[in-house]
C-alpha cells in the first residue's frame, strides 16, 4: 500500500530509548501474532484526500471513492475478526490492541454499498426500485427493437439491401448496415458510414420512436444513479473523523506487519535494549548478503573494550563487519528485529557516524586521504559520549608513518571522549597499540592463504596479517623479489609479524576446536532431549496401564458387590437352610475370587477377637466378627442375619464400642433421624469417591429417602463420568440427571432411588 510504503521509506533510527523499546515491542507483537494466527487480512486502499474533502464539504462522492471508503471499513472489520479470536490473550498484544480498538467499522454501510455498486462503472439494478423499473423498461424496449429489426433484415423485401444480417448501435441508437447503393430504398436516418463507404448505417423510421423512448429512459437512469450515489455519499457524512482515524491506524498496522514479515523473511529476532552503552551481537548476519553465503560474526563492543581495531588482508570482510554492526544498530533503533541471536543487545546511541568507502572526487580536488579526513573532521566535531563511530581504512591514502601516527591519535581522541569505535586498518603500529592499550582490542578476519579466499569469520583478540608476500607469491610474483622485500623489513617487525602469525594460527585452531565441541554438545543435548521424551512417553504409558488396571479392579468389585447384594437379599427372604447355605457358600467363593492374593496383615489383626466391628472392603458392608482368625487366614463375619467366611485381609477394623451381635429391628427409624440428602465428593479421585457414594446410597435407601444429590463439581468431568458409570450399574437407582439452574448444574448429579 502506498501510504505504508511511504512510511517505510521515511523510517529513521530513533535516539530515544523508550521510543525504541516501544517500536521494537510492536514489531515483536506482530511477529508473535502472525506465528499464532497466520497472515493478517491484506491492508490495501487508496489515500483519497479528494474524497475526504468532498465529505467535509458535504459533496457527492464518486463511485471510486465510495468503494475505497467502504474497503477501509471492510478491512477494519476483517482485522477486528482476525484479532478477536477466542484463543488469543489480548494482554500479550498491548500495542496492537490499542490500534485495533481504534478501528471503526459499519456493517450497514458495507452491506448497502455491496447491494448497490458492482464496480466503479456499474450500479446494481437493485440499488433502488425506480432504477430496477427503468432498466426493466429499457430491456423490454430493446427486445422489441431487436425483434423488429431482425424481422426486417430477414424479410424478402429488405434482405437484398442489407450488407450483413446483424443489428448494431451508432450514437446510442439501434441501426442496420445497408449497402450504399440501396440507401434510398430504406426510409430512415443515416448515422454513420463504413471506412470504405460501401456500407451505410441507417435507423429505420419504424423504430425511431422506440429509440427515442430508450434515450429518454437513459436520461432517467442517469438521474436515478446520481440520486443513488448522493444518498450513499450521505451515509459517510457522520463518520469523517472515524474514516481519518481508520486510515491512520490501518497505515500504521500495515507498516508494523511489514516489519514483522521482514523479520520472518530474514530470520531476525528481537534485540534487547541495554543502558550500559554496549553492542553485543551474537551470530549477527548482514541482511543484504545471501543467507546461504553469509558468515555470522560475534562482537561485544563496550563490554570489555571500547575500541576495536580490525586488521587483515583486503577483501577479507573487514568492511562487511563494520557495515553489519552499523546496520544492525540502526535497524534496532528503527524498531526492526535484527538477524542475530535473541541474546543480542543494542545501546540506543544519539548519533552513529561512519566513514566507509572512497569518496575521491577530482572535480572537488578531493583525494582518497582528503575525503576520509573531511569526514573525520566532521565526526570529531560532532561526536559525543553517546555516539558510535565506524572508520574504514583509518589513516590510509597518505605517508604510512604519518598515516599510522594520525590514526592512533584519532582513536585516542575518540576514546578520551568515551566514544565506542570500530576501525579497520593495515597499519602494524595500530595492532601494537591495541595490544598494549587498555580498552582497545584487536580483531581479524580469517583468511585462507592456500586458496586466497576469506572465510569472513571474525576473530576477536587476534591481530590480522595482510599476507602481502604470501598473496604475491601465490599470484606468481618472482620469488627473488619477495625475498628481497623481506630483507628490507626491520627484524623487530618480522618478529612481531611471526608472533602475530603464531597467535593467529593458535586462535584459528582454538576456534575450530570450539566449533567441534559446540557441534558435539548440540548432538548430546539433542540425544538427551530425545531420551527425556521417550522416558516421558514410557511413564505416560505406564500410568495409563495403572489407571486401566484400577478401573478394571473397580469394575470387578462393583460386580461382586452387586452379586453379593443379590445373595444377601435372597438369604434374608429364605427360610430354607439348605438353599441359604448354598448361597452363603457361593458368596464366600466370590469373595475368595475377588481377593486372590493373601496380604500381610498388620499387627492389630493378629489377635482379632469375636464381636469386633469390621468393614468387609470387597462388599463395602459393616459386620461383626464371630470367630478368631483361622489357619487359612479367614474370619467368620456376621452381616445382618447371615454369616460369611471372609479373608482377614479383606477386613478393616472399625473403632467402635463393642456391641452384641443382634439385628436392630428399628434400624430404618434410627437411620432416618440422622440421614442427609446430599454428599460432597469434590477433590476426590473416582476410586476414593465411589465407596463413599455407595455407602451414602445404602444409608439413604435404609432411611427411605427417594431423592439425593451428589456434589462432584465441574472440573475436567472425569469424576462426574466415573460416578455416572457407577450409577448405571447400581441396582437401586431409578434414574439420575445433572442439576438444573439453581441446583448446581453440571457440578451436581440428582439421583432418584428405588424404595421398593
Amino acid at each position: 500500500m502506498e501510504l505504508s510504503r511511504e512510511k517505510v521509506l521515511a523510517l529513521k533510527p530513533s535516539s530515544n530509548s523508550d521510543e525504541v523499546k516501544k517500536i521494537i515491542s510492536e514489531t515483536t507483537e506482530a511477529v508473535n501474532l502472525i506465528y499464532r494466527c497466520s497472515l493478517p487480512p491484506k491492508i490495501d486502499f487508496q489515500d483519497d484526500k479528494h474524497g475526504i474533502k468532498m465529505l467535509e464539504t458535504y459533496g457527492t462522492l464518486s463511485t471510486k471513492s465510495i468503494l475505497n471508503f467502504t474497503k477501509i471499513l471492510n478491512i477494519a472489520n476483517e482485522l477486528k475478526k482476525y484479532f478477536n479470536q477466542d484463543f488469543l490473550d489480548k494482554s500479550e498484544y498491548v500495542i496492537l490492541s490499542e490500534k485495533i480498538e481504534k478501528l471503526y467499522t459499519n456493517t450497514g454501510i458495507i452491506e448497502k454499498v455491496a447491494k448497490s455498486i458492482v464496480d466503479e462503472n456499474t450500479i446494481d439494478d437493485n440499488a433502488s426500485k425506480n432504477l430496477a423499473t427503468i432498466r426493466k423498461k429499457q430491456k423490454n424496449l430493446e427486445q422489441e427493437i431487436k425483434q423488429k429489426l431482425t424481422n426486417m433484415i430477414h424479410s424478402s423485401n429488405y434482405a437484398k439491401y442489407v450488407q450483413e444480417s446483424l443489428i448494431t448501435i451508432r450514437n446510442d441508437r439501434y441501426v442496420i448496415p445497408v449497402k450504399e447503393e440501396y440507401r434510398s430504398q430504406i426510409k430512415g436516418f443515416v448515422h454513420d458510414f463504413s471506412s470504405s463507404g460501401s456500407t451505410v448505417f441507417i435507423e429505420p423510421i419504424s423504430i425511431f420512436e422506440l429509440n427515442n423512448e430508450i434515450a429518454n429512459l437513459k436520461v432517467e437512469e442517469n438521474i436515478e444513479i446520481e440520486n443513488i450515489i448522493k444518498e450513499i455519499s450521505k451515509l459517510f457524512y457522520p463518520y469523517i473523523d472515524e474514516l481519518k482515524i481508520n486510515i491512520e491506524a490501518l497505515t500504521s498496522l500495515d507498516f508494523i506487519f511489514a516489519k514483522a514479515l521482514y523479520a520472518r523473511e530474514v530470520k531476525a529476532t528481537e534485540p534487547q535494549i541495554n543502558n550500559k552503552k554496549e553492542i553485543i551481537l551474537e551470530e549477527a548476519r548482514h541482511p543484504l548478503i545471501d543467507p546461504k553465503a553469509v558468515v555470522p560474526i560475534t562482537v561485544n563492543l563496550g563490554e570489555s573494550y571500547k575500541t576495536l581495531v580490525i586488521t587483515g588482508p583486503n577483501t577479507g570482510g573487514k568492511t562487511v563487519t563494520l557495515k553489519t554492526v552499523g546496520l544492525l544498530t540502526c535497524m534496532a533503533c528503527s524498531g526492526l528485529h535484527i538477524p542475530a541471536k535473541n541474546t543480542s543487545s543494542i545501546y540506543v546511541f544519539k548519533n552513529i557516524f561512519a566513514d566507509i568507502g572512497d569518496d575521491q572526487n577530482i572535480a572537488d580536488s578531493l583525494s582518497t586521504f582528503s575525503s576520509h579526513i573531511k569526514n573525520i573532521v566532521n565526526i570529531t566535531k560532532n561526536a559525543s559520549t553517546n555516539s558510535l563511530v565506524l572508520l574504514d581504512e583509518l589513516g590510509s591514502g597518505t605517508d604510512p608513518i604519518e598515516g599510522q601516527a594520525l590514526a592512533i591519535s584519532i582513536l585516542e581522541y575518540l576514546h578520551s571522549k568515551g566514544i565506542l569505535t570500530i576501525a579497520t586498518t593495515h597499519y602494524q603500529e595500530l595492532k601494537k597499540f591495541a595490544l598494549l592499550t587498555k580498552d582497545f582490542e584487536n580483531a581479524s578476519v580469517e583468511f585462507q592463504v592456500e586458496t586466497l579466499t576469506p572465510t569472513y569469520r571474525l576473530l576477536i583478540g587476534v591481530p590480522g596479517k595482510s599476507y602481502a608476500f604470501e598473496i604475491s607469491k601465490k599470484l606468481g610474483l618472482n620469488e627473488s623479489i619477495i625475498e628481497n622485500s623481506k630483507k628490507r623489513i626491520d627484524k623487530k617487525d618480522i618478529d612481531f609479524e611471526e608472533l602475530v602469525k603464531q597467535i593467529y594460527d593458535d586462535k584459528i585452531q582454538i576456534e575450530r576446536e570450539k566449533e567441534e565441541i559446540s557441534n558435539e554438545l548440540e548432538k548430546v543435548q539433542k540425544l538427551k532431549k530425545d531420551l527425556e521424551t521417550k522416558k516421558e512417553e514410557a511413564l505416560l504409558k505406564e500410568q495409563e496401564k495403572i489407571e486401566n488396571a484400577k478401573i478394571e479392579a473397580r469394575n470387578i468389585l462393583i460386580n461382586a458387590k452387586e452379586e453379593a447384594d443379590n445373595i444377601i437379599k435372597e438369604l434374608n427372604q429364605l427360610n430354607d437352610n439348605k438353599k441359604a447355605n448354598e448361597l452363603r457358600k457361593s458368596l464366600n467363593d466370590k469373595i475368595k475370587e475377588t481377593i486372590s492374593e493373601k496380604e500381610e496383615l498388620p499387627e492389630e489383626y493378629e489377635n482379632i477377637e469375636p464381636n469386633t466391628n469390621v468393614l468387609v472392603k470387597s462388599l463395602n458392608q459393616e459386620g461383626i466378627t464371630a470367630s478368631h482368625i483361622s489357619k487359612d487366614g479367614e474370619v467368620l463375619v456376621q452381616i445382618g442375619s447371615m454369616k460369611l467366611q471372609v479373608k482377614a485381609a479383606d477386613l478393616k477394623i472399625i473403632k467402635k464400642e463393642k456391641q452384641k451381635t443382634q439385628v436392630i429391628v428399628n434400624s430404618n427409624i434410627s437411620k432416618s433421624k440422622t440421614a442427609v440428602t446430599e454428599i460432597n465428593v469434590i477433590g476426590l479421585t473416582v476410586d476414593e469417591a465411589l465407596p463413599i457414594i455407595d455407602k451414602f446410597l445404602d444409608d439413604s435407601l435404609l432411611a427411605k429417602i427417594s431423592t439425593v444429590h451428589i456434589i462432584h463439581g465441574k472440573g475436567t468431568g472425569k469424576l462426574r463420568k466415573g460416578i455416572h458409570e457407577f450409577l448405571n450399574k447400581h441396582q437401586h437407582i431409578e434414574t439420575y440427571r445433572l442439576g438444573t439452574f439453581g441446583e448446581g448444574e453440571m457440578g451436581v448429579t440428582v439421583v432418584n432411588l428405588k424404595n421398593s
